[in-house]
């Protein structure tokens, strides 16, 4: 039971909870505060918590919470009373308690905010999946997108996240890393629209954790790895015997830009052991490969310092030109 009432002018709670944790989980303070009250209330017939509420024996009354008359109430006889709040807030009771507090002419009851439930980490990605279910099934555009039509903005998402890594622009960081998000749960809703082979952004998200758990062995199973050189080696071997492929050129994307390809047959090459001498041929494009594999084999992304320097060009073009580089 809840303890007794602070003060003569009694009790009034006001229970918040979250939308993101399923109905029915509360804090053991906020059961006990529900046990305890002599009267609990909550304007929305809809709200989730109702029908544990009903179970669990605890009477609730559909009504807009009104201050003065709950005033009135809680202090006959140092009563009580709790709000059930709405996802929105209760806006008019708190403006009225705060106008009745403030005048210095009432005796309040003592008031108090009980958060009933939290938010975990990540519980905001159930509102993007449940705002994109709903634009998916609610707008003309979206509604008729295929993934296919899609491509091109994840590549233009994807140049835009390098861009603000690059700029070390941490507030277009955070906007650009949302807009990729997107694109995941965009496509991910899309899919559960395919006739054969539907899934979900839940597929999707327990795909990646299992993956994730398989690949660190050394956090999740009995395996070990003091170093990042270990945790990299581990990896590679478990994705390995993952993927079972017959040569190790499999799974390299040939649509990536041809630096980044050149380095990444370089990396499968060395790491399998593989002794393959480059192939000749006369132009820019064999010498830009030869470069490309003798900058992966030092530890060198070559894409990455391609854009570097043409960062550095630009800045010198602008200068040229007279402006300040950016």
């Amino acid at each position: 039971m809840n303890p007794a009432p602070h003060s003569a002018q009694g009790r009034l709670v006001l229970l918040t909870t979250s939308h993101r944790v399923a109905p029915g989980l509360l804090s053991w303070p906020a059961w006990q505060a529900l046990r305890g009250a002599d009267r609990v209330l909550c304007a929305d017939p809809g709200n989730p918590q109702l029908p544990y509420l009903r179970e669990a024996g605890i009477v609730v009354e559909h009504a807009e919470p009104d201050a003065r008359e709950l005033v009135a109430y809680c202090a006959d006889g140092g009563r009580t009373a709790l709000v059930i709040t709405s996802a929105e807030g209760e806006t008019a009771l708190t403006d009225g308690l705060a106008r009745m507090a403030g005048s210095g002419r009432e005796r309040m009851p003592d008031l108090e905010l009980l958060p009933g439930s939290y938010d975990l980490p990540g519980a905001r990605l159930l509102d993007l999946v449940q705002v994109m279910d709903r634009i998916r099934a609610e707008c003309p555009w979206s509604g008729t997108r295929t993934s296919e039509e899609l491509v091109k903005y994840g590549l233009e998402e994807a140049y835009e996240l390098v861009e603000a890594i690059e700029e070390g622009d941490r507030e277009a960081l955070r906007e650009e890393l949302g807009d990729v998000l997107l694109q995941v749960v965009f496509h991910a809703r899309i899919a559960e629209d395919h006739p054969d082979a539907p899934f979900s952004v839940d597929d999707v998200a327990g795909g990646i954790v299992e993956k994730l758990i398989r690949r660190h062995p050394h956090i999740f199973g009995e395996g070990t790895a003091e170093t990042p050189e270990e945790v990299r080696a581990n990896w590679l071997r478990t994705k390995a015997a993952e993927k079972r492929r017959s040569s190790v050129t499999e799974g390299v994307p040939l649509a990536q830009p041809a630096l980044a390809l050149a380095a990444k047959l370089a990396f499968r090459a060395r790491t399998a052991g593989l002794d393959v001498p480059l192939p000749r041929g006369e132009g820019p494009g064999y010498e830009l490969l030869a470069l490309a594999v003798r900058a992966e084999a030092e530890g060198i992304e070559p894409e990455t310092a391609l854009r570097a320097a043409a960062r550095a060009y630009r800045d010198a073009i602008r200068a040229a030109e007279g402006a300040d580089p950016a």
